[in-house]
């Protein structure tokens, strides 16, 4: 186990949490997934998971670390979705990149000229050095995000109930045959909207 999955191993093993601590782990709401599926999915791979967090039937843990994986092979053609972790660059015993928005950024940049197709929902911090200049395609969204707390989340009082604030985000898509506009817009709840139908439809087939 790596340094980095460790300490969340120890960070979820404990009685009580504090907002402050929930770091990366903060979860992508489902209709927002959804609503991203609906316009660039399908997808078959959550390439940043904590083993609870995916938002797909195949994903890779911390523990995998998805930065010393073959996205390409994994995909098959398919394609990835990923909500990054945005901590400080972490790197295994052996010098193995676990984090960092650069190193993200880097290796998605390096699938993708193997024919990897990634969706990735990030910050839109267009002055991070991180910032990905040369994705395919980037839809700024209108309306601000608000994250969820991860599941195993309990909070030390009644302060740290509270679900983080919202900010601006953008979708990268990385896929070197995309066909359409180097950059976008789209509304909060037009994804909102598309992400739910696609649940009622889900529960509905389900039911």
């Amino acid at each position: 186990m790596n340094n980095y999955a460790a300490q969340l191993a120890a960070l979820k093993a404990q009685p009580c949490h504090k907002l402050s601590e929930v770091g990366d782990q903060w979860r992508t709401p489902d209709w927002l997934y959804w609503g991203i599926f609906a316009a660039f999915g399908p997808f078959i791979l959550d390439l940043f998971s904590d083993g609870t967090n995916s938002k797909c039937q195949k994903f890779f843990t911390i523990e995998d670390n998805a930065l010393a994986q073959d996205w390409a092979a994994a995909l098959n053609g398919g394609k990835a979705y990923f909500n990054p972790p945005y901590s400080r660059s972490s790197y295994d015993d052996d010098g193995t990149a676990i984090t960092g928005m650069r190193n993200i950024i880097s290796k998605t940049m390096e699938e993708r000229d193997k024919g990897a197709r990634m969706v990735c929902l990030i910050k839109a911090a267009t002055s991070e050095v991180w910032w990905p200049e040369k994705a395919d395609h980037i839809a700024f969204i209108r309306g601000r995000i608000s994250f969820e707390l991860p599941t195993w989340y309990i909070p030390a009082d009644k302060k740290q109930e509270a679900s983080s604030a919202g900010f601006a985000c953008a979708i990268a898509v990385f896929d070197k045959s995309w066909q359409g506009k180097p950059m976008s817009y789209i509304k909060r709840d037009q994804l909102m909207a598309d992400g739910e139908t696609m649940m009622r439809l889900m529960n509905k087939e389900a039911a």
